[in-house]
């Protein structure tokens, strides 16, 4: 996310979404139907509401062109989007209200009101004139009919000659204009769009080649949930794909997620990324607001945030819950693991035999640098998580600033500490550690000749 503040606009319908939730415990005595005893009722704006929403929170400069109803819920839009500009005009039907009913995390059923398709509605010259001096657009389009009209149609044409444009599609919606920035839908949009029947990145790859044709855009990402996107794009020797991987989070309700994307793509443009890496910041960015709980930090009434977590820690934590909640044993390990080698893969590999899990304690690189020198570390700890959650044997890894990693270990607790060495387990200074709540210490085999220094001297004799 850059820091520099963007205008950005977006285009769009904007819906009322309302969620309702509670507890059921019992049947109704007038019917077999669940009676849902109601906890909570918190109302925020959908659609392109909502991604203006992110985009605001975001701080940035945001401009919502779109069309409302003369009604109640229009009224409680307006004021659910105090740091938007709102440029609207009249959409000639009611204001569409959708509820959703949820039983803790599972969905009971959704009611829709107002939903009927409307009329293609007027665009009035304020509208127009709003899309000027962006630095992006998006499309946010719900199938209501503000992309079907001509004037707005011939408006983002001529924006999209110059500005970075997102549209993010609907089936319902109209096809986008000639010449954007990217379409951003997902595995199901796709097919619909498309008639492809298979799946998986082969259908993607397909799917995305056939649309940057038929829109004639410049690329096309079709998402594909947790697993990532899939982006075709035209280049001046012809379409290239690209698969972009989504970070692996623990995400329960994925409304907004898409919306999410699209407006981190938006952003990533306008700073002056490239397609692909733009996807891949917006990927990245949903996969983040999943992590914290999606639309439930938005929502007018929601309660503070929760004290953030270092992803790779909440990971960890996750790992550690359900592998206890399955009467498995937890095990770790720890060290700095700069330049990964064969050794280091089979000490790994015999600790994560040892249990049910495997967390690696990994020293942060002003960890590496007290203890090995300012040289060092020769990878930085972002690079070196990856190749370790890169390894079958490893399930999660946390990054410790200490010199030790005993504060890290204090907070998930493993049943047992391995590590590699030609030492006893009494003598490893994390048996202490270990001890207050009960964990083991072992050793694992040590495999002599095999050293991060060995192998960086010889790198460098190679250079």
């Amino acid at each position: 996310m850059t820091d520099r503040q963007l205008r950005i606009v977006v285009v769009g319908d904007t819906l009322l979404d309302v969620d309702v939730s509670g507890t059921s415990e019992r049947l109704s005595p007038d019917a077999p139907v669940p009676v849902l005893d109601v906890r909570s009722e918190q109302r925020r704006a959908g659609g392109a509401g909502l991604v203006a929403t992110m985009l605001a929170k975001d701080g940035h400069d945001v401009r919502l062109v779109t069309v409302l109803g003369d009604d109640a819920p229009a009224e409680r839009l307006r004021s659910l989007l105090p740091g938007v500009t709102i440029v609207e005009g009249p959409s000639g039907a009611p204001t569409p209200v959708k509820t959703r009913v949820r039983v803790g995390d599972h969905a009971l059923v959704r009611i829709d009101e107002g939903c009927d398709t409307p009329p293609v509605p007027a665009v009035t010259a304020q509208m127009r004139a709003a899309l000027e001096d962006a630095d992006a657009v998006i499309v946010a389009d719900y199938g209501r009919g503000l992309t079907a009209a001509e004037e707005m149609r011939s408006a983002l044409t001529a924006v999209a000659a110059h500005t970075p444009v997102v549209w993010d599609p609907h089936p319902k919606g109209e096809a986008p204009v000639a010449g954007v920035t990217v379409v951003t839908p997902n595995a199901s949009e796709a097919q619909r769009f498309t008639g492809l029947g298979s799946t998986g990145v082969a259908f993607a790859t397909d799917a995305a080649a056939e649309l940057v044709t038929r829109w004639e855009a410049h690329a096309v990402a079709v998402t594909m949930g947790e697993r990532g996107a899939l982006v075709g794009r035209r280049t001046e020797r012809g379409l290239d794909s690209r698969f972009v991987p989504a970070p692996s989070v623990t995400a329960g309700d994925p409304c907004g997620a898409g919306d999410r994307l699209a407006a981190g793509v938006a952003v990533a443009l306008a700073s002056g990324a490239e397609v692909a890496d733009a996807v891949t910041a917006g990927v990245g960015d949903a996969s983040a607001y999943l992590a914290a709980g999606g639309v439930a930090s938005l929502v007018e009434g929601a309660p503070p945030a929760p004290i953030a977590v270092p992803g790779a820690d909440r990971d960890a934590l996750r790992v550690v819950h359900d592998v206890r909640a399955a009467g498995g044993v937890v095990v770790a390990t720890g060290g700095c693991f700069d330049l990964l080698h064969a050794g280091h893969a089979r000490t790994l590999s015999a600790a994560r035999a040892l249990g049910d899990c495997l967390v690696v304690c990994l020293n942060s690189d002003e960890s590496v640098r007290g203890l090995k020198g300012p040289d060092r570390p020769i990878m930085g700890q972002d690079d070196r998580v990856e190749l370790l959650l890169a390894l079958d044997c490893v399930d999660a890894v946390v990054v410790f600033d200490e010199s030790t990693p005993d504060e890290a270990l204090r907070r998930f607790k493993p049943d047992v500490w391995a590590k590699g060495g030609d030492y006893t387990a009494d003598e490893l200074p994390e048996s202490v550690t270990l001890a207050e709540w009960g964990g083991r210490v072992v050793t694992v085999p040590f495999h002599p000749g095999r050293s991060t220094t060995r192998l960086a001297a010889a790198i460098e004799r190679v250079g």
